[in-house]
């Protein structure tokens, strides 16, 4: 099978905090070109998972073009590597305490043992490892609750880097998981070079927003835009709690539809490698079955 090398320059921002991490400099991305793989959820009305459905209940469709299915399964028990990209900036000091309990839930409620391993990424101007890929939720909580607010947010070379530095390397599932007001302020990585990176690694992004006037008393219209566009073009979901109850029903619910997922794999049909970004449509041959998964891909260059 063939690939493409695509070499990616990083830029970093302020220091980073382990040895792992600091030390690991850029090298080429290889990322499988000829078969586009998709994940994806299926819900029904009431918004519950189907996850019984069988490759002939799809279609796919690349630029309104018909595809043909390759492969198909049911993703249940694929391994999973989450990064927890978590905003210690000073725009969330008030509510830091909550983030870090919800968190904590996440990965003792999310994270099998042997099977799945998680990270947890720190961003205010500058962007950390707090702890590297584990199964053992305790030493992910205890990264998290060390976590002190200040300085400015530089979230998207925080999911950016987690990517490319931690997740393209890894079998199974690539998550990014996002706790932040989302208010970008000190990046040097834009919102379309993080999308186009999660979609050449096969990342969804969930985002938890912390804007909330009724919970926190904030309310960030551009930071919210954000997180949607991050989340809705890779597949993933945001989610905005009104009170502390949903924050951690938030992180409830990403664990289950990570519990939830299809997978298909196609060829494409158009074989020019022009790298210009081609638009995924999957439908269900039930109508009343909505299916949710990124938007597209980039097609290699020659």
């Amino acid at each position: 099978m063939k690939s493409i090398v695509c070499y990616a320059a990083i830029l970093f921002c302020g220091a980073l905090s382990t040895t792992s991490w600091a030390q690991k400099d850029p090298q080429t991305l290889s990322i499988n070109v000829d078969l586009v793989n998709v994940l994806f959820t299926v819900a029904d009305r009431n918004g519950r998972f189907i996850t019984s459905l069988e490759k002939d209940d799809f279609k796919v469709l690349e630029e309104d073009r018909p595809q043909t299915i390759s492969n198909f399964s049911n993703e249940t028990n694929l391994p999973l590597s989450i990064a927890m990209v978590f905003d210690t900036s000073a725009s969330i000091q008030a509510r830091l305490k909550f983030e870090q309990e919800a968190a904590s839930e996440f990965f003792y409620t999310t994270l099998r043992r042997g099977t799945d391993k998680a990270l947890v990424v720190t961003f205010d101007r500058s962007v950390a490892l707090a702890q590297d890929y584990t199964d053992n939720a305790e030493l992910l909580t205890r990264a998290v609750g060390g976590a002190r607010a200040g300085g400015g947010t530089a979230m998207f070379d925080a999911v950016y880097q987690a990517m490319i530095r931690k997740l393209v390397d890894q079998k199974g599932r690539h998550v990014a998981v996002i706790i932040s007001d989302g208010d970008d302020n000190s990046s040097d990585k834009n919102i379309d070079e993080v999308i186009e990176m999660a979609q050449k690694t096969d990342t969804v992004i969930y985002a938890v927003s912390t804007n909330s006037p009724e919970l926190f008393g904030s309310d960030s219209d551009r930071g919210n835009k954000y997180l949607k566009r991050l989340s809705d073009e890779t597949g993933g979901r945001l989610f905005t709690p009104t009170k502390i109850d949903d924050l951690t029903k938030s992180f409830v619910e990403i664990g289950k539809e990570l519990r939830s997922q299809y997978t298909l794999g196609y060829r494409s049909t158009n074989t020019k490698r022009d790298g210009t970004y081609r638009k995924i449509r999957i439908t269900a041959a039930n109508k009343q079955l909505k299916v949710r998964a990124r938007d597209g891909y980039f097609a290699p260059r020659q």
